[in-house]
């Protein structure tokens, strides 16, 4: 069964949520601020949390900070704010998506269910990527190179495991935003370009392979000959 944790100082949001949940088989808990729900965090395992961000005691873009250093469980950001720059700081601190108050509760379930799609063929996959001297572990988000670990976050990891599983494959900016932040976002397309940069800075310039441009069209994982 599937457990959600959700996190909002509203009662009224939270109730209508945790029935709606219950009724797609979940098995629900409730925090309603940001300390309440990090140490529910620490105690059990979830399948998913529905998180706001304006909230008491911890906000939720600082808790979604403390989650993202110890897991990569499925996190969408419910809140009343939908400036473009506040969903791009949700996404870019790991958040799955994005909901902006007032929303329809029942969308809110099929963005659910889509994202524990995505990971249920996540972990039908294979988790371990080896090319060269660069290894991927999906289970952990790890990437290493000649055995050095380097620290990527969630999108940076999640764009360079899509260019590699597809390696010599060209994926546009639309593809990359489609795939990894879903098709209903709305947010500056170049955003992909900032990550890739960031993403290109910290692996470092390689003999072996390259995230290469393609001018015009977007980006590849190419194996050096």
């Amino acid at each position: 069964m599937v457990r959600s944790l959700i996190v909002d100082d509203n009662v009224q949001i939270t109730e209508v949520l945790k029935a709606f949940a219950i009724k797609e088989g979940m098995e629900v808990d409730v925090a309603y601020d940001g300390s309440e729900a990090w140490e529910k965090f620490k105690a059990n395992k979830y399948d998913i949390i529905l998180l706001d961000i304006m909230m008491p005691e911890l906000n939720g873009y600082e808790l979604l900070k403390r989650i993202r250093s110890e897991s990569m469980i499925p996190v969408i950001l419910i809140t009343a704010k939908g400036e473009d720059y506040e969903r791009i700081m949700g996404l870019d601190y790991g958040a799955d998506d994005y909901i902006v108050k007032p929303f329809s509760v029942a969308e809110v379930m099929a963005r659910v269910r889509a994202i524990l799609r995505r990971v249920e063929t996540k972990n039908q996959k294979k988790r371990i990527i080896e090319i060269e001297n660069l290894r991927l572990d999906m289970d952990k988000y790890e990437c290493e190179i000649e055995g050095e670990k380097i620290s990527l976050t969630k999108k940076e990891f999640e764009i360079l495991w899509l260019l590699v599983e597809n390696s010599e494959k060209v994926f546009t900016r639309d593809n990359l935003l489609d795939t990894l932040w879903g098709d209903d976002y709305f947010g500056d397309p170049r955003t992909v370009d900032s990550h890739i940069k960031r993403l290109r800075s910290k692996l470092g310039k390689n003999e072996s392979w390259e995230i290469a441009t393609i001018r015009g069209v977007g980006y590849k994982f190419e194996v050096l000959k």
